[in-house]
This record gives structure tokens, C-alpha cells and sequence, in this order.
């Protein structure tokens, strides 16, 4: 025995917990029902009072889930006169005693309100002692008694399953105790249902009929309801159910993609659905080159995921239709825009559907960032300020500040700004960024082949599938097509991207049939604004925002808008033809100086000048140069060597011959 408060008591109380029963029948003062050997109670040393501790400690109100809508207070008595009575909502027993009651007329014992709740909360200790009943075998009665008992959750017959008897009155069979709180449902895909007291005694949209009491699958808002027996198996799971051919031609709207159909179709009446001939065959788990998980298929939409345009078109997502998402990230797509293209995806088997695709930026498993440089030193930071990197020679020490502004990332071949790691005994520089990309990743959403692996690679020619830019920087090369991807590309997303030179955040389109604002061109991908008419093409969107050419001694700033009003002012001081005010240029403030991107970065930029060229019939090595103020003559067309050339770095060896006279096609394309 062990003190407690008197819980408005004028003695004090003491509990009981199963040592001795009351010498005579005793009841609950809150719940009034017998108080037994079995569970734990409060009694008075003075007078005959008792409470069941599980009464003494019921909260005062209870927001309980399966009513919403408002709290649950306790009434120490019924709201109406002696001479009226209120029946209990779950038991449908005469109230007696304390009860739960709501403003919506909902009624309930107190031992039915916290037994309800438990369950509700997944509180099933209480019936880890109680053992399963089998009515099939079932010895102790001859089903008699079976009949008259019904499931408090159903309110079907206990013989219809394996059920619970409690101690505390209930029957309860097993698969209701399981019960989902919510679920989604084919007759109502707006929202999901949640499991709920049928205080509003609507009717079941499956049956028609009406339960006088129980609970229901119901959407309060659309007043929309099921009964639990009539909730059919869910087509989200794999779809194991046979489709039948529906011959009567008539337009419909396929419930797996979401696009209207006018021919025969395909249904399911165990999930009522109805579907596109080609839709009965969709796959249930796809990794796609526009998102770096696994995506499923789906004929619901959690609630997080409504409202959200498609990954791909980014046009809204019917939450009505199926659609493939991802949980994890929050992202969805149209089913005909993700798999509209078969070199755009492949299919999971089911039993690797739990299994995560690595984010294209990260490293490999088992892979770390000494993997890919060796740390010599660090800072009191932990940051890496000596390594050996496996793509030079020598040792590359961090640096924070750059003196000369005409040095490039031998990785991405952009000009060099803050965080970068430089050699000091050669002319190497790399962004820290770039530094640490993986040897391997898994491919990118610009990789057509989404089984391959990419391989970082340098010291060749190639041409990026992606920009079509011809470079001899770093690049991660496709295993299957030997495809290459450059730097700048690579580290591009489809997700929404911000641009100095526009104020909305611009979205990929992988069709889009508008001019590029930077350089004019008409475009049929690229990076949009979806409020507006602005756009940039691939080979746009990496535009330096600084960088230096002969023309002028500052260094020149990308500008994206002629302030200037004097239309005949707006020409290259490089090409010296007339320029677009609309636009892009690059310009210097303190000289004046305004002039074409073209005209500036040159198409050839991501060459490396004095690099070697290894193809080619010369005996000897070549390198590529770009002379600026001596201009020999080319050994194969005879005109200056103006721009990118070729030159042998034997001594005596005048060849110097254009990149354009020597270059073969499929590199020049």
C-alpha cells in the first residue's frame, strides 16, 4: 500500500495494486463498474470508495484523433436531467458515472474514451497479456455466445476473425486493433481518410448504407465516408489484380497517368480503377535521369506532395491521377512526362526498391575525400591546406586571394576566384570545388546512359554532349558510350537555378521553343522563368561573370543591360559591329569598354594554351598557342594565325598551322 492524493476525495486514498480485493462487491465512483483483483484501484481506509487508477488518472480533456474536430472533456455526470439519458458512442451502452462528452453530441464511458485513445496511439500494452482467440477452435463455448458478441470496432460478429477478449469488456478482433488511421481511397483521392467516430452518421460512399455507430473511413471537409469493411485492397502496393478489357468505347481519364483516354480501356473493379492499355504495365519503381533517387508510382498523393509541379515540365500535378514522386525529397512528376523517353530511366525490381541511388555529387560508398587527394597539412579548422591531388604531379597548396586575374581552373577552365588550391612550382591552379569531385559517380541527369558509371578523366581533346563546348580540361567520361561531360555541366542540376542577371529563379525545360536572352540564339532546352519571357541555353548559363581580354587592361564585367540610351552608341569595340541591347555583354567601367561575349571569350576558350596536342601528322610536338601581337603565317591556308593555332616547340621548327586547318570534323561540329 502506498499514499496518494485523495483525487477531490475528502480521505486520503491508498492504491491497491492486485494484493487484496474489497471484502464485498465494489465499484468505481467515476466509471461505476466492479472494481476487481485484476487492475489497480484507489480505495478510502474510512468509507467505501474506490476508483480504478486508470479513472483517477483520466485527463480532464483528451484531443482524441479519431474526433478531431474538438476536445473530449470529463463530466463528473451526464449534461441532461435524471429523467434523460445519453447512450455511449462506442459501447452503445446507457452512460453511467464520469463521462467524455464534445458540443457534437458525442458521448462516451470513460473506460471507452481512453481505451479508444490507446489504441488510437498505438497503446497496445494492454493487450500484450491478453491471448488471440481462434473462433475456429474454440472450445469454451459453441459459438452461441460468439453470435451475440460483436467487434467494438466493426461491429461484425466475433466469429468472423481472430479477436481479442479484454479484461476491461471489450471484444476486439486483431486486424481492427491493426487498423491504419489513415488511408488513401480510390472514391476520394483529394484527401486521405482518416479513421474516425461516425458521430455524423454519414453513410458509406461503397454501400450506401448507414452505420448506426462504430467508426468509418471518413473526410470530414467532403463529407465523404467508408465503412472499414468495405476499404478494398490498395492499388499502391504492386498491382497484383487481373485487368479486364472494357469494350465500350467511351473518353475516360486513365487513373495511373492522368491523360484522357478515347478507346477501349482497361479496368480493375477490385481498385476501381480504369486505365490505359499501356498503363496496365507501368512500373511500380524507376530510377530517372531527373532525380538521383529511386521514384515510385502512385495513385495517391500524401498531402506534402499536392499542389507541387512536375520535376520535368513543372506544370501542377492532378493529385487526382497517378504520378511518380519521391517521399524522401519531396518531388513529383507526370507519369507520360518522366517516361517519355525511354533512354530517360530504367526499372527497379521490387526487391531493391529500398535502396537509395547516391546524390550526383557525392562520393562514392566506401569512398572518402583522401581517396580522391592526399591530405598532407591541415588548418586548426580541419580544412585541407596541403594535398596531393591525383591529376598533377606536385603538391597544391590552398589559397585564398589571387593576384592576377588571367589564370583559369585546370579542372573547369573558369577564372580562378577564392577557394582554390595552386602548385608552386608549376603554373597550376584548381578550384577547391573541382578538387574535390570523385574519381567515379554515378550518372548525372545529362547522362543519356543511366546504368553507366562517369570516370574522371583529362590531358584529351573532347567535346561536351551537353554544352558542345571543345575542351582538353577535366571531364567524366561515360563507361558505356565514351560520351564526355565537362566540369561546368556536371555540377548543373534540373532543380531551380538563381541568376544575378534576372530577378525569378529559372527552371529546366527539357522542351522550350523561346531565344536565349544572353545571346539570342533560339533554343530548344534550357533554363526558363516561368512568370516571364526570359530564358539561357545551356552553353549560357556558365557564362565567368569576370574575365580579361586584350582589348582593354581591366578586367571586364558581364553586363546584362545597355543603360546607355543612345542606340548608336551600342556597338563591339572588338568586332565593331552594332550589338543587341537586349542582350548580354561584357564590359569595362572605367574604359568604356562594351563588346559581344562571343567576342571576348572566343569560341575555342576551354583550350588550354600551351598544352600538347598529340594528334596530328607533325613529327614533332605541338602545342596550342594563341599569338597576340606577331601574327606567322599558317603552313596550310597562308593567312595570319590570328587565333587558336598549333605550334611545334622544336627548336628551329617554324610550323605553326591554324587549329581550323587541321581540326577533324566531328571535333569542329
Amino acid at each position: 500500500m502506498s499514499e496518494s492524493e485523495n483525487f477531490g476525495h475528502e480521505h486520503p486514498l491508498v492504491l491497491n495494486e492486485g494484493q487484496s480485493t474489497p471484502s464485498e462487491e465494489a465499484y468505481c465512483s467515476r466509471c461505476e463498474e466492479e472494481v476487481t483483483l485484476s487492475a489497480p484501484s484507489f480505495s478510502c481506509v474510512e468509507c467505501g470508495f474506490y476508483l480504478h487508477k486508470r479513472c483517477a488518472e483520466a485527463p480532464l480533456e483528451i484531443n482524441h484523433p479519431f474526433h478531431p474536430k474538438h476536445p473530449l472533456l470529463l463530466l463528473q455526470s451526464s449534461p441532461y436531467a435524471q429523467a434523460l439519458f445519453c447512450i455511449c458512442d462506442f459501447c452503445d451502452k446507457i452512460c453511467k458515472g464520469s463521462i467524455y462528452h464534445c458540443s457534437c453530441k458525442l458521448y462516451f464511458h470513460i473506460a471507452c474514451a481512453l481505451f479508444t485513445y490507446n489504441i488510437a496511439q498505438k497503446n497496445v500494452e494492454e493487450l500484450q497479456h491478453v491471448a488471440l482467440e481462434d473462433p475456429l477452435i474454440s472450445t469454451d463455448n459453441d459459438g452461441e455466445e460468439l453470435e451475440s458478441f460483436q467487434c467494438f470496432w466493426c461491429c461484425k460478429p466475433l466469429l468472423s476473425s481472430t479477436y481479442f477478449s479484454l479484461d476491461c469488456g471489450f471484444h476486439l478482433h486483431k486486424k481492427c486493433a491493426e487498423l491504419p488511421l489513415k488511408i488513401n481511397h480510390m472514391c476520394h483521392r483529394k484527401h486521405p481518410l482518416g479513421l474516425q467516430f461516425n458521430i455524423e452518421r454519414f453513410s458509406c460512399n461503397i454501400c450506401q448504407e448507414t452505420q448506426e455507430r462504430g467508426f468509418v473511413y471518413c473526410c470530414l471537409p467532403c463529407e465523404v465516408a467508408v465503412h472499414i469493411d468495405c476499404v478494398p485492397t490498395s492499388p499502391d502496393k504492386i498491382h497484383q489484380h487481373p485487368f479486364t478489357l472494357f469494350w465500350r468505347r467511351a473518353p475516360f481519364i486513365c487513373d495511373a497517368c492522368g491523360t484522357e483516354g478515347n478507346h477501349v480501356a482497361y479496368i480493375c473493379t477490385t481498385c476501381n480503377i480504369m486505365v490505359h492499355k499501356q498503363c496496365t504495365s507501368l512500373p511500380r519503381i524507376i530510377k530517372s535521369r531527373w532525380h538521383h533517387h529511386p521514384i515510385f508510382h502512385t495513385y495517391f498523393l500524401d498531402e506534402d506532395l499536392k499542389n507541387r509541379d512536375c520535376v520535368i515540365c513543372h506544370d501542377e500535378v492532378n493529385a487526382e491521377h497517378g504520378s511518380y514522386y519521391c517521399s524522401d525529397c519531396k518531388i513529383i512528376a507526370h507519369v507520360n512526362c518522366v517516361t517519355k523517353n525511354k533512354s530517360w530511366y530504367y526499372i527497379v525490381s521490387p526487391e531493391n526498391e529500398d535502396e537509395k541511388s547516391i546524390d550526383s555529387l557525392a562520393l562514392l560508398p566506401g569512398e572518402s575525400i583522401d581517396s580522391i587527394y592526399c591530405i598532407i597539412e591541415k588548418n586548426d579548422a580541419g580544412e585541407a591546406t596541403k594535398i596531393k591531388h591525383f591529376k598533377h604531379m606536385h603538391d597544391l597548396m590552398l589559397g585564398e586571394k589571387i593576384a592576377r586575374y588571367d589564370k583559369c581552373c585546370e579542372g573547369c577552365m573558369l577564372p580562378i576566384s577564392a577557394s582554390f588550391y595552386y602548385c608552386s612550382e608549376c603554373d597550376f591552379f584548381l578550384h577547391k570545388a573541382c578538387a574535390e569531385l570523385p574519381k567515379m559517380m554515378k550518372p548525372v541527369w545529362l547522362d543519356y546512359c543511366q546504368k553507366s558509371s562517369l570516370i574522371l578523366t583529362s590531358g584529351h581533346l573532347f567535346r561536351c554532349h551537353s554544352c558542345y563546348h571543345l575542351s582538353n580540361a577535366f571531364a567524366y567520361k561515360c563507361n558505356e558510350c565514351d560520351g564526355h561531360l565537362c566540369l561546368r555541366c556536371v555540377t548543373l542540376t534540373p532543380d531551380t537555378l538563381t541568376c544575378q542577371g534576372h530577378e525569378h529563379p529559372l527552371l529546366f525545360y527539357v522542351e522550350c521553343e523561346v531565344a536565349c536572352s544572353t545571346c539570342g540564339d533560339d533554343m530548344y532546352r534550357g533554363y526558363c522563368c516561368k512568370g516571364c519571357n526570359f530564358a539561357l541555353c545551356t552553353r549560357c548559363v556558365r557564362l565567368p561573370l569576370t574575365t580579361r581580354h586584350k582589348c582593354d587592361e581591366h578586367v571586364l564585367t558581364l553586363t546584362y543591360k545597355d543603360d546607355n540610351d543612345y542606340s548608336e552608341c551600342r556597338f563591339c569595340d572588338i568586332c565593331e559591329e552594332r550589338r543587341d541591347s537586349n542582350n548580354w555583354f561584357y564590359h569595362c567601367a572605367t574604359c568604356d569598354t562594351s563588346a559581344h561575349k562571343d567576342c571576348v571569350l572566343e569560341d575555342l576558350r576551354y583550350i588550354k594554351l600551351g598544352s600538347i596536342y598529340k594528334e596530328g601528322d607533325h613529327p614533332h610536338p605541338l602545342i596550342f598557342v594563341k599569338k597576340i601581337y606577331y601574327y606567322p603565317k599558317c603552313i596550310k591556308c597562308g593567312k595570319p594565325c590570328q587565333n587558336l593555332a598549333l605550334e611545334c616547340v622544336t627548336s628551329g621548327c617554324n610550323y605553326i598551322v591554324h587549329w581550323r586547318c587541321i581540326v577533324s570534323k566531328h571535333l569542329w561540329w
